[in-house]
Order: C-alpha cells, then structure tokens, then sequence
C-alpha cells in the first residue's frame, strides 16, 4: 500500500512540475510591464494627455462651421404684397480665427505640454513601482523556496541520524531516549517544512499576481544564485525621481494657470468670414400697369451673402473677481511650491534610509556568511564527535540547530539586500 502512495505521489509532483514555469526575474519584469493593470492605465493616461495637448493646439486654427435651416411659415402680409415661406432653405459656412484672446489659447497649450510631461513621469513612476513590486516578491520567492530546500536537506539529515541511532539502540549502543529525541525533532522539521512549503504557495501567488497572471499559474524563479557584491559608492542624487519632476512641472503648471485667469480681464478679438445661400422665398402682390390695369405677380427670391466681421470684446467691470482669481491662482502657485519643498525634504529622508539599508544590508550578508561557514564545521565537527561517543546527543542536535538558524539567516540576509538594492535604486530614480 505504501508503494502506491509513494508512486501516486511521485506523479503528483511530476505533474506539477510539468504544469510549473521556470521564469527568471527579467522575464517576471518584462511580463509585469506588459500585463500590468497599474502600467496600462499609466499608458492610458499619457495617450489622453496627449489627446489633450492636440486639442489645445487646435485653438490657434480658424474653425468652420456649416449651417442649413429649412423654413415653413403661413404667408405674411406686407401690405401691397404677401412674403411667402412654404420650404424656404438657407445654406451657409462660417469661418472663425481667434486673433488675441489674452494669451489664454497660448497659457492653455503650455499647460497641455506640461500635462504630458507629468504624465509622462507618472508612466515612469508607475513602471519602477511595478518593477520594485516584482522584484519584492520574485526575491522572497526564492526565499522561501530556499528555506524549503534547506529543511528538506535537514530533514534527510534527521532522517540518517534517526537511522544512525536506531542501530546504535538495537546494538544496545544508545537509549530510547536518545531515539524518542530525534524523532521529536524530525516532527518539528517536518511541521516547518510544510509551514514553508505553504509560504512557498502563497509567495508564487503574490508573484503571479504582479505580472498579471492567474491564481493558478505556477511560477518557478531559475535566478536562484543570489550574488550579493559590495555596493559601489551610492549617492542621494534624486534629481532623476520623478515624484519630484512631477513636483516641479506641478509648479509650471500653476503659473500658466495664472496666465489663463489674467487672460480673463484681457480684450479678446476675433475676425469671422460668412457666406450664405437662401433660396424658395417668393412675394406675392398686384402690380398696376401703366394703363392702370393691375396683375397679379409671384417673384422669387433668392441669392447669396458674404459677411466680414471683427469682433473685439473688453472687460469693463465685473467687480474684482477676475482680479480675485488671479490672487487666488497665485496662492495656488505657492502652495505647489511649499509642497515641493515638503516632499523633497521627505524623499532626501527616504533616499538616506535606503542608503543606510544598502550599506547594512551588505555587512549582514557578509555576518550571516560567517555564522554559515561556522555552523557549517561546527556541525562537521559534532558529527565526528558524536559518531566516536566523543559529543553527546544533546550537542548534536544543539549544533543541528545552530546550522539550520545560520542558513536561515543567511538566506534572508542575501534576499532582503536585494529587495534593499531595488529600493535604493527605485528612491533615486534609476530602477529601469
């Protein structure tokens, strides 16, 4: 029975390594960007501001118009004649061309450019969130499996010593105690092997989730080897950050609104060119010959009209509130400048605490290597001792566990730098 259990889950594993994808962390990136939702709206959001930039330009550009209107009216009396407009129709095009309109057409094109450009940086904001948040997981992915790894290998080490000591008892070599001990602890392994494995689960889920993918995908990290150099000179630089950038074109902004109320209380002038057609109107009278002999007459009516007009449009009083909106945009201009000031002062923060993490996530590589390396002969050594009756059980199972705490720590040491480097490099603006 235990051979068919084994062999059906054999095939279970099988199976879903099968069904598994090995991805490495550029492929996660590349996809996350791709499928993303935050990075298609971003997109989305840069194409309407761009949009937005073509429509304020079309201002400066004459616009035309066409008109028709259709005309049915019971007949009018003009006296001596009737006006009739059973079916009248009046055709026309009309061409407008703002001349000066206080320089709002002009403050609301720059204002459009600058909306791009914010856009733009969000675009880029959004692209080293997205690529901060798939390195975040892909890393503790391989963390986790890391740690899953190591219990498993820890646990073929239980499993040997078990063995190893279960002769020794029946050699009358060893006491049960010593084998009720290891069997305690391979019990404790095995429950934080399947508490990992569940982490494991979790973690490929929160990955999948990044790049866009479903709740079943499996997703196996290929970029296992973590290498972990020392950090280069880092600088707190963050003139390439684009919440600042943002920031600063927020301010350009706020002036140009202050141009558009200005443009409020400005003249405006205009020059519009019409030409319409009119036709199916016809006049109905008696017309007295020279004789004195009055006809009856129906004339019809109908022909073209070309108008010219300028138009100019002066703001005389309205009581201060164009005045007031102008202080008011001006204030607006300042606030964007004091929150500018703000957030660069909290970013230069940010920036610094990254360094820090950088710089100590490196010295806690280069300990938990040590302790590794340590724990590693430590257990060597108690291994030998024990296998000559030179080191108790106690020490044994003391070293085992020293071992399996150094190689946890050194593998969250090497993961936790990385997502610390991802971190420097998205705070200072260079996570591409």
């Amino acid at each position: 029975m235990k051979r068919y259990i084994l062999m059906l889950l054999t095939a279970v594993a099988t199976v879903a390594a099968a069904l598994a994808q090995t991805m490495s962390l550029a492929e996660c990136r590349n996809e996350a960007l791709k499928f993303n939702e935050t990075m298609a709206s971003a997109n989305n959001a840069v194409r309407q501001a761009e949009l937005d930039r073509q429509i304020a330009f079309t201002n400066y550009l004459p616009k035309l118009d066409g008109s028709f209107s259709a005309v049915y009216a019971k007949d009018i009396d003009m006296g001596e004649m009737t006006l009739q407009l059973h079916g009248t129709w009046l055709a026309g095009l009309n061409i407008t061309q703002p001349v000066f309109a206080g320089g709002k057409i002009v403050a609301a094109n720059k204002l459009a450019r600058i909306g791009v450009e914010i856009n733009k940086e969000k675009l880029r904001q959004s692209r080293m969130q997205v690529i901060a948040d798939v390195d975040n997981a892909y890393y503790t992915l391989v963390a986790v499996r890391s740690k899953v790894r190591m219990l498993e290998s820890l646990g073929q080490q239980m499993l040997a010593l078990f063995n190893q000591v279960e002769l020794s008892v029946k050699a009358q070599m060893a006491t049960e105690n010593d084998l009720l001990r290891i069997d305690t602890k391979r019990s404790e392994i095995a429950y934080q092997l399947q508490k990992a494995r569940n982490g494991e689960q979790l973690c490929m889920l929160a990955l999948a989730n990044v790049i866009g993918r479903g709740i079943d995908a499996e997703i196996v990290p290929s970029d296992t080897l973590l290498i972990t150099d020392q950090p280069a000179a880092l600088d707190e630089n963050i003139s390439n950050r684009p919440e600042l950038l943002m920031l600063e074109k927020q301010v350009e902004a706020m002036k140009q609104q202050v141009k558009m109320e200005r443009a409020n209380y400005l003249p405006t002038v205009g020059l519009s060119l019409g030409y319409t057609h009119y036709d199916n109107i016809k006049n109905k009278g008696v017309a007295q010959l020279g004789d004195g002999t009055l006809m009856p007459y129906v004339q019809d009516v109908n022909g073209n009209m070309l108008m010219a007009m300028v138009s100019v449009n002066i703001p005389i009083c309205h009581w201060g509130a164009e005045v007031k909106k102008v202080k008011k945009a001006k204030l607006d201009v300042e606030n964007a400048r004091l929150s500018l000031q703000q957030n660069e002062r909290a970013m230069q923060i940010e920036v610094r605490q990254a360094v820090q993490n950088v710089t100590d996530g490196y010295h806690m590589v280069q300990t938990a290597e040590l302790g590794q390396r340590q724990a590693d002969e430590n257990l060597r050594v108690m291994r030998e001792r024990f296998g000559v009756k030179m080191a108790t059980m106690t020490d044994l199972l003391e070293a085992q566990a020293q071992w399996q705490q150094a190689h946890s720590n050194y593998i969250e040491a090497q993961t936790q730098y990385k997502i610390y480097e991802t971190e420097y490099l998205r705070v200072t603006g260079r996570l591409e």
